[in-house]
Order: C-alpha cells, then structure tokens, then sequence
C-alpha cells in the first residue's frame, strides 16, 4: 500500500523531469507505459464483461417473467397426462410415473425450507446471526462477567481509551480495539480478554515500508494480471451457463430468440391440451 500524499509529490517530480528538454528517459518509463495499457485493456474486458453480464441477468428475467407460466402450464398439463393413463391402466409404473410428475408441481417449500434453517418468518435465526456477528450462540454463562474478566475489562478501557489519542488515526485504532474488548467482556470470555491485554502491550504494528516506484509498479502488474484472469474466469462461466450459451447462439436478436421460444412452447402447450382432451374423451 502506499502513501497517498508521498505518491502525489513523487508523480509531480517526475512530470516535472520528463517536461525537461533534454531530460533522459526515467528507469521506469517502460513500466509506467505497461501499466496503462494493461490497465486499459483491463477497463475495456470489464466493459464488455459487465455488458454480457447484463444482458444475460435480463434474458433471465424476461425469460422467467414471459416464460416461466408455460413452462408450469406444461408441467401441470404432463401431470394430468401421467394421472389419466395410470387411472386408465392402473399399473404400477404409470402410478409411479404420475407421482413423480405431480411432484414436478407441487408447492414450493416454506422460507425455512428453503433457507435450511438459516432464516424463517421471523428473521435470521440465532446461528446465522452469530456468523454475521461473531458473537457465540450461547447466551453469556452469567449476568456479571467474573472478576477476573472485569479487572482486566477496566484496566484495558483505562489504557485504550480513545480519548488519550492525539491523533486521529490513532484514535480509530483505539476505538476499533475496543469494539473487540466490549465484545470480549459481554461474553463473559476472560481468556480473550487476556489475549487481548498482551495485545494491547505489544503495540501497534510498526510503521509500513513504502515501496519504491518500480516495485509499486511490479505489484500493479501483477494485480492486473490477477483481476484480468478473475474477470476471464467470471466471463467462462458466464458463457458456459445455459442462459448464455442461448445468447451466445442469438447475439444479434436475443429478444428474437424468447419470442421464438415461446412460439415452441405454446405450441407444446397445445399438443400437451389436445393429449388430454383425447384421454379424458
């Protein structure tokens, strides 16, 4: 990471130097060069990235909002189909297929089921909300927290306090740190406190060392080229899915493309309507 102010100074020196008349070419010109091509390229795969993202999420909408009734009405039309040919033939295997077709269009789960536990009708449950916290489950073991956890609580908030802080930074290091110490207390946790207390001793962590410009420029680098492969792998996947192989096939009409699928679909819908007719005459 490096320090804003330090790098703003250090760009002005260099524009400085470079605007020179007869000024040599700097060490890390060439890098600087790379660095903004690749950035560029990367700015550009993200555009085409997110523009396919797009289009997919909204063919999947659409096709789920114009779609999605037929798809059920076919569904329920092949669970009549299966019933009146067990009804009619009584065999086990047509009795087996009718149930599984029905179960094709049964009602969805309940939000309980759906979450497996994780949310119901009343909100997240205690275990979900002690993941997103990090609190424990348990409620604490008792009302007041033992002795030994209260004398090292008040003599940590006496040293960590945020107001013996002369500096703003030092003060959000304080705060934060005592986020963690209240936590620790309200659990009633003497050994997290205790860890907390040789913490607190050792001090802050020591001063980063900036980095020179060329090894910023290195680490650039290879983080462009870890987001290009991210982004890559992301745009695999999403060509790869069934909603994007389909548009992938209708790249210049996707909107074409649901239209000519819901033609098919009425079209078995009516098959599927004309089947059950005959059975049931």
């Amino acid at each position: 990471m490096t320090n804003p102010e330090a790098q703003t100074n250090e760009e002005a020196r260099q524009q400085q130097a470079d605007s020179a008349p007869g000024a040599p070419p700097r060490p890390e010109e060439r890098l600087e060069r790379a660095v903004r091509a690749a950035e560029q390229a990367l700015i550009e795969f993200e555009i085409a990235l997110e523009t396919f993202r797009v289009e997919v999420e909204n063919f999947s909408r659409l096709h789920h909002q114009r779609l999605g009734p037929m798809y059920t009405r076919l569904d329920e039309l092949d669970a009549l189909i299966a019933e009146a040919i067990a009804a009619r033939s009584g065999d086990e295997e047509d009795l087996r297929r009718a149930r599984e077709a029905r179960s094709l269009v049964l009602p969805m789960p309940q939000v309980e089921e759906l979450f497996q536990g994780w949310m119901d009708s009343d909100g997240i449950s205690p275990e979900a909300q002690s993941m997103l916290t990090e609190r424990s489950v348990k409620p604490p073991p008792r009302v007041r927290p033992s002795d030994e956890a209260r004398r090292v609580f008040r003599d940590l908030v006496r040293k960590a306090h945020p107001d013996l802080a002369r500096e703003d930074a030092e003060r959000e290091r304080r705060e934060a740190f005592l986020v963690r110490v209240n936590a620790a207390y309200a659990d009633g946790n003497t050994e997290e406190l205790l860890e907390l207390a040789a913490e607190w001793e050792a001090g802050p962590p020591p001063e980063p060392q900036w980095p020179s410009r060329s090894e910023e420029l290195y680490a650039r680098l290879e983080w462009l080229a870890a987001r290009k492969e991210l982004l890559a792998t992301m745009a695999e996947e999403l060509e790869s899915s069934a909603i994007g192989a389909m548009i992938k096939m209708a790249q210049d009409d996707p909107d074409g493309l649901l239209e000519e699928i819901a033609e098919k679909l009425l079209a078995q819908v009516a098959e599927r309507e004309a089947q059950l007719a005959e059975l049931l005459g």
